[in-house]
């Protein structure tokens, strides 16, 4: 059973902290256990809807989990096909995969999920996801594939959790169903051939029906709605329920207390797909992982300002290494973390030694490769021995096209030799066309087959630092006073975009191309401009002094043109 005793948060985490010392990792790859239970459980809640539908009938009573899983079924059918796509075939075989236990054969960050989903009865909220990845890492860390694969594990255990409930749904409904019709059949008979009655109910005897709370509760009130003909049967069911040592009424209690339970179990899980749609798992993932926390130990500390995709691309390179060496995610970026650290001891922490990034995505990752005793594969050797030689494997398909290709349309023309103008003049045209078509083949392939390499990059969303001030400038002709208004309204629009305190905004502007210095509207056009720019820095006063600039350069007389222009 998928529910188990509902717990805290301080005893969720000291579960947790149990869990560490049952989880064995089994060393050997297995088969891929998710899709096939992914696909089990689909067919299992397809089932049990199947069943609720085929029941909403006039008169039929419906009770609240089956409303339930009715009104959100879509949302089910939409999780499961986000699970499916966001699961790959042989995604999880890269995962850490229990030896024994109940989830012998899943992922360890699977069983996790499953233990809180059900210890929290399908309630999932950024508070227990936390603790209990927090409290499992401080006796042993997750691998960063673990925590980014948690998500997914959740919506895999809540749609786990859901076909436990949909499976009592669909039992619950088949013993409504199974009451339903005998109720209706002894109503027909006493209506038709109430002398039949006692048969009919001597059948019912020898069918041996399990009188379960859902049936005797819904039998029951078909009974009642007949009124007093049906009393003698009521009676005997009365004497059935006493031999097994139970009462209606006792039935009716239990049947009452499991109706509820299914219907906060389900109600939780629903509510708890949708948070995991909503949740930031980003910042989820980096306040958790153990290599984040060490690689915020940069010298530089330039890594913390990064922005996220620099830091993942960061992240990937020491799952990369660990995999390849016998170290851990977190050995290896503590070892990158000392490299670091030694340059900057030695060379400053201006060096780009000392940033950690330059053992994970430059020069430096040879010397932490061999500092964890990292195997390079194959195809990294092969991509790093193609980048050391990549001027000559770029030139060299387009000069062997365009010589293949020129020779080809030279002797393809008889007639005439090497001895001949012709020749050559063919050759030379010929040599000149195929170039451009061989650069732009040799330009396409390289683009099919080697992905672009981003640059590392701060992350300035936040706020822009005062070390790093900035100033956005608009070049720009002085030409009509329309044009001078338009362009202010421009340069106020975007300040009202973005109101960082370290962001300023100017004009650069020249005057248009002239046959003299100066022109007899420059001065009222310069004045203008100046006038706007003093007007925005009055009316944003409050904000900052000094927000707008307007930068202008006089004509230049340029002797090449022969004209005076703006002076760049």
């Amino acid at each position: 059973m998928l529910r188990s005793e509902l717990f805290s948060i301080e005893q969720l985490k000291r579960h947790a902290v149990t869990l560490t010392g049952q989880h064995k990792i089994d060393p050997h790859p297995g088969p891929d256990r998710l899709l096939p239970r992914l696909a089990d459980n689909e067919r299992v809640l397809l089932a049990a809807y199947d069943l609720v539908t085929a029941a909403v009938t006039p008169g039929q009573r419906i009770v609240p989990a089956e409303a339930w899983l009715l009104d959100n079924f879509y949302l089910i059918e939409q999780q499961i096909v986000l699970a499916r796509r966001h699961l790959p075939r042989g995604y999880s075989r890269q995962l850490p995969r229990l030896a024994d236990g109940p989830s012998a054969g899943f992922p360890r960050i699977y069983d996790l999920a499953l233990e809180l989903i059900s210890h929290m009865d399908g309630r999932v909220d950024s508070d227990n996801a936390t603790h209990i990845v927090a409290a499992y890492q401080t006796v042993e860390p997750l691998k960063l594939g673990e925590l980014w694969a948690f998500p997914i594990m959740l919506q895999l255990a809540l749609l786990e959790n859901l076909r436990r409930v949909g499976l009592r749904i669909a039992r619950r409904r088949e013993e409504r169903d199974a009451a339903i019709s005998w109720a209706d059949r002894m109503h027909a008979m006493a209506v038709k051939e109430p002398k039949q009655l006692v048969q009919l109910l001597a059948e019912f005897a020898n069918a041996d029906v399990p009188l379960t709370a859902p049936f005797v509760e819904e039998f029951y009130a078909r009974l009642q709605a007949q009124g007093p003909p049906m009393a003698f049967i009521q009676t005997w069911v009365e004497h059935k329920l006493l031999e097994q040592g139970v009462t209606a009424t006792q039935l009716s209690e239990a049947a009452g207390r499991t109706a509820a339970t299914n219907q906060i179990s389900i109600a939780n899980s629903i509510g708890s797909l949708r948070f995991i749609g909503a949740m930031d798992w980003k910042n989820y993932v980096e306040s958790l992982s153990v290599v984040e926390q060490t690689l915020c130990e940069d010298p530089t500390g330039m890594y913390t300002n990064q922005d996220f995709a620099t830091r993942d691309r960061y992240r990937h390179v020491i799952e990369d290494v660990a995999r390849g060496s016998s170290c851990s995610e977190l050995d290896v970026a503590r070892q990158a973390i000392v490299l670091a650290q030694t340059a900057a001891e030695r060379m400053g922490s201006n060096d780009r030694a000392s940033h950690v990034g330059y053992y994970l995505i430059d020069h430096g990752r040879d010397i932490l490769e061999r500092g964890v005793n990292c195997r390079v594969s194959w195809n990294l050797r092969f991509s790093r021995a193609v980048r050391d030689f990549r001027l000559i494997l770029y030139l060299g398909p387009i000069l062997l096209l365009t010589a293949l290709a020129t020779l080809v349309v030279l002797f393809s023309f008889e007639g005439f030799g090497p001895d001949d103008w012709r020749f050559w003049f063919l050759g030379i045209t010929g040599m000149m066309g195929v170039s451009a078509l061989a650069v732009s083949l040799v330009n396409l392939v390289v683009t099919l087959t080697l992905a672009p390499r981003a640059l590392p990059r701060l992350d300035f969303s936040g706020r822009i630092p005062s070390v790093h001030r900035t100033m956005v400038v608009v070049p720009t002709l002085l030409s009509r006073s329309q044009e001078i208004d338009d362009l202010l309204e421009a340069l106020e629009i975007r300040y009202l975009g973005n109101r960082d305190p370290n962001l300023f905004f100017a004009l650069l502007t020249d005057f248009r191309d002239a046959p003299e210095r100066m022109l007899p509207d420059d001065d009222a056009l310069l004045a203008r401009a100046s006038a706007g720019v003093q007007a925005l820095n009055e009316t944003y006063r409050e904000d900052r002094p000094c927000i707008f600039y307007l930068f202008h350069r006089l004509r230049m007389w340029n002797p090449h043109e022969q004209v005076w222009m703006g002076y760049e």
